[in-house]
């Protein structure tokens, strides 16, 4: 199985980087891009997108799907329970005994590649409890919200941690491993997901939004549900400030696109919250609208 982790050198073009953030989050995500298009700016084809975690989901839904056709089946869904989707309850407890143990993995943790290993153990701990069918059951969930298994031929990153060692791992369309699976370890938060003989957890745990790995490129986006917040210590540097900061110094224009306070309102106190995406994209849509102009000379 191979991954990669490196950007290549050099004056590159436009990147998309797209961050986690739930159910809410995606929706929000997909809301911006469709609002953005909507006003004239297109962001839908840039030379690399980064997606992680649920930003994994909208960067290969991207690829096959226009974004206002992704938003209209948010728009046209049947009203959902506001439950967290499948996985998330399983073996972890609920969304707020799963943040819980996270940040006591965290608190625990004396830097960054402690805390991917110590996070990457307490899945594992989990999954020795169950029956060893989460992760095909949690492919069929992501294979429903995919256009299909196979990589774009555009350059697309995914990012996952490797459960076992804790390494960061990058999946691309020269890796062994299907879309399906590369997007489906990426969203796997409180278990680790199997490829193969291989475990692994959420993408985020590599570096939040992991807008790094557009260094190298001139122009960068990033889309950050979280508002670029981290439940990490500053001095890890892995938060988006810091991200953005590593771009400049290696001389990438880049802008950012965080949840305003409608969008805000609109997450509610769970971003796993599925009721929640409608109104979500709907202010996603509003930001991508207001933001067009502004973003132009940076995309352009």
């Amino acid at each position: 199985m191979h991954s990669s982790s490196r950007v290549a050198d050099g004056p590159l073009g436009r990147a998309l980087v797209l961050h986690g953030g739930g159910a809410a989050g995606n929706a929000w995500e997909i809301g911006v891009v469709a609002g953005l298009l909507e006003a004239g700016l297109d962001v839908t084809h840039p030379d690399l997108t980064v997606g992680t975690s649920a930003g994994a989901t909208v960067a290969a839904q991207l690829t096959a799907a226009t974004p206002g056709d992704l938003l209209a089946a948010i728009l046209d869904a049947a009203p959902r329970s506001p439950s967290p989707p499948a996985g998330r309850r399983t073996g972890s407890g609920s969304t707020v005994d799963h943040l819980e143990r996270t940040n006591r993995i965290i608190a625990a943790a004396s830097d960054a590649v402690d805390m991917r290993r110590r996070m990457g153990a307490a899945a594992l701990e989990l999954e020795a409890g169950l029956d060893g069918s989460w992760s095909a059951r949690w492919r069929v969930v992501v294979a429903g919200r995919l256009p299909g298994a196979r990589w774009p031929r555009r350059r697309l990153l995914i990012t996952a941690v490797d459960a076992r060692t804790g390494a960061p791992v990058t999946f691309d369309r020269g890796s062994c491993v299907d879309l399906v699976d590369a997007v489906a370890a990426s969203t796997s938060s409180g278990l680790p997901y199997a490829i193969g003989d291989h475990r692994y957890i959420d993408g985020g745990y590599r570096r939040n939004e992991n807008a790094d790995l557009a260094i190298g490129y001139r122009r960068v986006l990033v889309l950050s549900p979280f508002g670029g917040r981290s439940r990490h210590p500053p001095e890890w540097g892995l938060q988006l400030a810091a991200q953005v900061h590593d771009l400049q110094a290696a001389g990438s224009a880049v802008d950012t696109i965080v949840p305003d306070a409608a969008a805000l309102a609109a997450f509610g106190d769970d971003m796993m919250n599925l009721s929640a995406r409608p109104a979500a994209a709907r202010a996603g849509r509003e930001q991508g609208r207001d933001a067009a102009a502004r973003l132009a000379d940076v995309w352009s």
